[in-house]
């Protein structure tokens, strides 16, 4: 309840001061709706029926990240885009990988040794329309079918952990995704081109906590694994049950949620109960077009279905950041996370660094992860009576490359392969080995890159304007 009353604070309050601060400056009525120019310097766009960001009438639509937050603006996008008469705009994005995944290869005997054909995937549908001189209207539907193309155990993944299936934690096996991932609504409001604030609303959807997921950030776009570090910094982006509120001024954000707690049951194809017994905090800054940063923390109640007693505070912290080296198909883009779980009077941290070079039709990609966890997260029994549960730490190394095959109908048909160093502390060795490899060769679908030639897909937004 207190959280809820946060939010209605959040949206009421802060809405009206910005709205009292902000009155004066709002930019002159144009002659004509039927083209504009920006009052930003440099910033044009074509008509009204451009697509914004999904939070903001004044921002460009490259800054969508997962659930509110915040790519930077020089993020290329892989999607189909749609304008219709009535001033809908749609988008699809979406990613299969067709793949063949081989854990520990290099240990017969090695604990979490296992290969597996599957094919992880996602879809994202949104729509969006101005609502009139101010507002802003958005729905967004996220589907994965991992229930129906990866094993009901999820994928196997050395190392990771999260979640159950058929009352047992998940240990060296990534976890598949519901099918329903994201139904989710919002309204913004602008107050000027540089003030707005906004409602969302997912069931499920994600809150205001830690970085884009995962499989939403481009860093990470090249790599079908999710990172070790996922339940320390983006686990949250399937919650059934999130409130976020939040408001924007000028180049930063604060936003608050009120969420549930507990990750998603084992019914992968269901929804789940919601409770709003969660919360978090969210401040993010784009300093530049190229920078995106964001520091966040959140209390989860009992996350964790296989230890329902146990409460988390997570903390995280991020900065993300891509360039164009010269055209649409060459460009870099790259991740620093930080994320830790604090618990029972123990604090675990997850380090990620990922990375994605482009080359037109060539990329290269790595990431490297450094994470601590309790023997218990990674399924060892104690059976020394009286000694402490121990923290061990894993270094994970991961470099990749792929090639587009095909550019077809606006879609891209990669061929791409990685390879996997993992390198445990001295008392995982004598279980997985002393750097146990693993590996992987896979096919992925996406759509192709919006082209620079549709001036709305890189720096389309609407501009706020008074009534004539």
């Amino acid at each position: 309840m207190n959280q809820l009353c946060l939010l209605f604070v959040l949206s009421s309050v802060l809405p009206a001061m910005a709205q009292h601060q902000h009155r004066d400056h709002l930019p002159n009525p144009p002659a004509s709706q039927s083209a504009t120019t920006d009052s930003m310097p440099g910033r044009q766009h074509h008509q009204m029926m451009t697509m914004s960001h999904s939070f903001s009438r004044s921002l460009p639509m490259n800054r969508n990240g997962s659930g509110t937050s915040w790519h930077p603006d020089n993020t290329p996008m892989y999607a189909y885009m749609l304008h219709t008469p009535k001033n809908w705009m749609y988008m699809l994005h979406y990613s299969v990988f067709l793949r063949h995944t081989n854990q520990n290869f290099t240990n017969p005997t090695g604990r979490g040794r296992d290969r597996q054909f599957d094919a992880p995937n996602w879809f994202m549908g949104m729509a969006q329309r101005t609502v009139g001189q101010r507002g802003l209207f958005m729905a967004r539907a996220m589907l994965s079918f991992d229930p129906l193309t990866v094993s009901p155990n999820g994928y196997p993944l050395l190392f990771q952990s999260g979640e159950s299936y058929q009352g047992r934690r998940l240990v060296d096996r990534q976890h598949q995704h519901d099918l329903f991932s994201e139904l989710a609504v919002a309204y913004s409001y602008a107050f000027s081109n540089k003030s707005d604030a906004f409602l969302y609303v997912g069931f499920p959807g994600e809150p205001a906590l830690g970085p884009p997921a995962f499989m939403h950030r481009l860093s990470a776009f090249n790599n079908p694994d999710s990172p070790l570090g996922h339940h320390w910094h983006d686990a949250t982006h399937i919650t059934f049950g999130v409130v976020t509120a939040g408001y924007r001024l000028g180049m930063a954000k604060i936003e608050a949620s009120s969420f549930t707690g507990r990750e998603p049951d084992e019914n992968r194809l269901g929804l789940d109960r919601p409770r709003f017994d969660s919360y978090s905090f969210r401040f993010s800054v784009n300093p530049s077009p190229a920078w995106a940063l964001q520091v966040s923390h959140g209390f989860l109640k009992s996350p964790e279905s296989v230890e329902p007693e146990e409460d988390v505070n997570r903390t995280t912290a991020s900065v993300l950041h891509s360039k164009s080296l010269g055209s649409p198909d060459r460009y870099v883009t790259s991740a620093l996370v930080w994320g830790m779980n604090s618990h029972d009077g123990t604090n675990e941290n997850a380090y990620l660094a990922e990375t994605s070079l482009q080359l037109n039709r060539v990329a290269l990609h790595g990431r490297f992860e450094n994470i601590t966890k309790s023997q218990e997260e990674l399924g060892i029994i104690n059976n020394d009576a009286g000694t402490e549960s121990r923290l061990v730490t894993v270094n994970n190394a991961t470099l990749g490359m792929n090639f587009r095959l095909v550019r077809y109908a606006m879609s891209d048909l990669v061929l791409g392969t990685q390879i996997t160093a993992s390198m445990p502390d001295q008392f995982l060795q004598s279980l997985y080995g002393k750097m146990p490899l693993s590996g992987q060769i896979y096919l992925r679908l996406t759509p192709g890159i919006l082209q620079a030639s549709s001036r709305s897909a890189h720096t389309g937004h609407a501009a706020i304007h008074e009534p004539n």
